[in-house]
């Protein structure tokens, strides 16, 4: 007995009973596994394993000659029994979302099976895609070809769960303990139409009894009394309703409650109404909890939410989307919650009016738009007028966010996604999915780090791709995370629609949410080409004496100098990433001229890639500085420049005399360039710096 039998015994019995006609699932209740020899299985399995853990693979395309379709389950299993096609050699195409198998001969990516009744054959395909695709969450016949050919399965309900046949984008958090889970639009087997206000299931954690994610999540559905999936969010007028920024707070009883912003809706692209609902334990089922006009809280999609500790208080934080931003948060206090006054938002809008002595700007140094957290009533003045303009402007803000891919410089376009801690990497991450991709629409899943919940963002790399498929709302699950973070999970809605067409949507996967995990250690995230991670920002501090200075993320948390950040000069590798094709760039301290006018105690900041001394670490690592071909628009030279007279330096990533990183520097001013560049690094996006020091991680007990 395996160990997924030893841990689910009535496994075996539940899947004997979902399809009891098939002869080999005998076999698999007397503990004896199929074999060429046994022909009393009439299929022949075929299992596609990845390469390199030699896992399973789901959504496997395997063709044969004449264009028979068939897709692999969750265990990356396809039951083949073909009429006029057994005992003989027949030919598979492979093909795979991210994955590749090798060609042959004649470049044709498949391989040639002799098949016969009751035998197995495994097939080994390579990963492209930096994440692992594990298992389908949800619909019919997730692990359909597994029971069919007698393969243990970890599901209570393998083949079919709540008659869901298809959901859109899912909402996740913890209430009374458990993993509450509710989806969009969801589809039912017996008519083409299935509910429209929103699908509810739960599960237990993992730590709680729960299956371990990397196998697969036990989904408990609410059902109506046929069986189906029941709606969750019906209100008594017509429409679609849609629920998002799904959080828990406690009431002025201090009870828990589970809230959602609701819109609701004509068709999809006229809103009703919105407003906020919450969960009633006794009916089991979201309620109206505020009714509004069309527009509601600052921004209308909440997206998904995130708690945040401010100072010794909880918020949430909400990555909202299109394009992906957080730029909105609120106390998580009953009150504040359901007040959409009490919301705030980012922004470098001048208030109506001011409830207090507003909050200082969060880059107060040198920044044109002084950002900082305003309440959504001082932004309109209780002027209810004033609200669609309002956020109107907070709109055309989110626009200035500038993302590119760290392999070729490319622009980004981010849609939909999550951003949460993670501990392994002890930066913020954000996990979204790309609008106008190349291989789709809506279809490639980029993965990115930030120094802060709110920024900055700018260099990311692609982790998923599907070929003229969308994959769009990707959904992080933090409490899925493992080995400290390390490894993480992630799910999003797999459909045609957006990025293909329905004559080419797949079987059973189509419109339905997919798992996938992904590892931070793993060589594929970091640069190809120089097995490195992500650069990270490097920050222009301006000390009290005038000088400046230059430090990585946890440099300015030590020095307590967030108040004194002036810029983000560049990017660069942080030491712990670091391999040895980059050079150490080192920073310290030299004998400046003692006429310096500035009179910095007669030393100014210098940055080399000599070690000044054998006891000195490097601040940050860089590309060589020598002329190498690169079509990264994004790597550029990192210039010195020195103060004739003075012995004052300051870097920028401009040849030119004018770069705006440190301002104009110009040889009648007495800068002068160094000829050649230190180093190369990645340059900094044409963005507002915006940083929130004081949101820190909620450590999870």
């Amino acid at each position: 007995m395996n160990a997924i039998q030893k841990s689910h015994p009535g496994i075996v019995l539940r899947t004997v009973l979902v399809v009891f006609i098939s002869p080999c699932l005998v076999m698999a209740l007397e503990q004896r596994p199929s074999s060429s020899q046994d022909s009393s299985c009439k299929y022949f399995k075929i299992q596609v394993v990845d390469r390199q853990t030699g896992r399973g693979v789901p959504l496997v395309e395997l063709r044969t000659t004449n264009n028979i379709r068939y897709f692999t389950d969750s265990n990356g299993i396809v039951a083949f029994y073909e009429p006029g096609l057994m005992d003989r050699d027949v030919f598979f195409f492979v093909e795979s979302h991210g994955y590749e198998f090798p060609k042959d001969g004649f470049g044709f990516h498949g391989t040639r099976l002799r098949i016969s009744r009751g035998a197995s054959a495994v097939i080994k395909i390579d990963r492209l895609n930096v994440a692992e695709r594990i298992y389908r969450i949800t619909g019919q016949g997730i692990y359909r070809d597994s029971v069919l050919t007698g393969h243990p399965v970890p599901l209570q309900n393998p083949v079919l769960n709540g008659q869901v046949m298809g959901q859109d984008s899912v909402f996740t958090c913890i209430y009374h303990d458990r993993l509450f889970w509710m989806w969009g639009d969801t589809g039912r087997p017996s008519y083409p139409l299935g509910h429209f206000a929103m699908a509810g299931a739960v599960s237990n954690l993992p730590e709680q009894g729960g299956l371990d994610p990397a196998i697969g999540v036990d989904l408990k559905y609410y059902v109506a009394e046929d069986g189906f999936s029941r709606p969750l969010s019906a209100l008594k007028e017509p429409g679609l309703v849609w629920l998002d920024g799904l959080l828990t707070v406690k009431d002025n009883e201090g009870r828990e409650r589970m809230v959602a912003k609701f819109a609701r809706l004509k068709n999809l692209g006229e809103v009703l109404e919105r407003g906020l609902v919450v969960f009633n334990d006794a009916t089991q089922s979201f309620e109206p909890l505020v009714r509004s006009g069309v527009e509601f809280l600052p921004f209308s999609n909440s997206g998904h939410a995130f708690s945040v500790n401010v100072e010794g208080r909880k918020y949430y934080y909400f990555a909202t989307p299109f394009p992906l931003a957080v730029r909105m948060r609120v106390r998580a206090e009953w009150d504040d919650v359901i007040d959409a006054n009490c919301y705030e938002v980012l922004t470098a809008l001048k208030p109506k009016k001011s409830a207090g002595q507003l909050e200082p700007r969060l880059n107060p140094v040198k920044s044109n738009k002084p950002y900082r957290w305003i309440r959504f009533d001082e932004l309109t003045g209780d002027d209810v007028s004033a609200k669609n303009s309002v956020i109107e402007a907070l709109k055309k803000e989110t626009k200035d966010v500038h993302l590119y891919d760290i392999e070729t410089g490319k622009e980004i376009s981010p849609h939909g996604g999550t951003v949460y801690f993670n501990a392994y990497r002890q930066r913020w991450i954000s996990i979204f999915v790309q609008q106008f991709g190349e291989s789709s629409f809506l279809g490639e899943v980029w993965y990115a780090e930030a120094d802060t919940p709110v920024g900055p963002w700018a260099y990311a790399r692609k982790i998923v791709t599907h070929n003229k498929y969308s994959f769009y709302n990707p959904k992080q699950h933090p409490h899925f995370d493992r080995d400290g973070g390390r490894v993480l999970f992630f799910e999003g809605t797999y459909t045609h629609t957006f990025s293909g067409s329905l004559e080419n949507a797949t079987p059973r996967y189509d419109y339905n949410q997919i798992m996938y995990r992904l590892s931070l250690d793993d060589n594929r995230l970091a640069l190809r080409k120089e097995s490195i991670g992500l650069p990270v920002a490097v920050y222009q501090i301006r000390d009290t004496q005038g000088g400046k200075s230059y430090l990585l993320r946890d440099g300015v948390e030590k020095a307590g100098k967030w108040d004194f950040v002036e810029l983000i000069l560049f990017y660069a590798i942080e030491p712990a990433k670091a391999n040895d094709e980059l050079v150490p760039v080192y920073a310290h301290k030299v004998s400046s001229n003692p006429q310096d006018t500035l009179r910095w105690n007669g030393r100014t900041l210098s940055l080399t890639i000599k070690r000044p001394n054998p006891f000195a670490k490097p601040l940050f690592y860089a590309l060589p500085p020598n002329n190498q071909t690169n079509e990264n628009s994004c790597v550029v030279s990192l210039y010195e420049y020195r103060r004739a007279g003075t012995g004052q330096r300051l870097y920028s990533t401009n040849p030119d005399v004018s770069g705006h990183s440190t301002g104009r520097l110009s040889a009648e001013k007495g800068w002068i360039r160094i000829e050649n560049p230190l180093c190369r690094v990645w340059k900094t996006p044409p963005d507002t710096l915006l940083l929130d020091s004081k949101a820190k991680p909620i450590v999870r007990r």
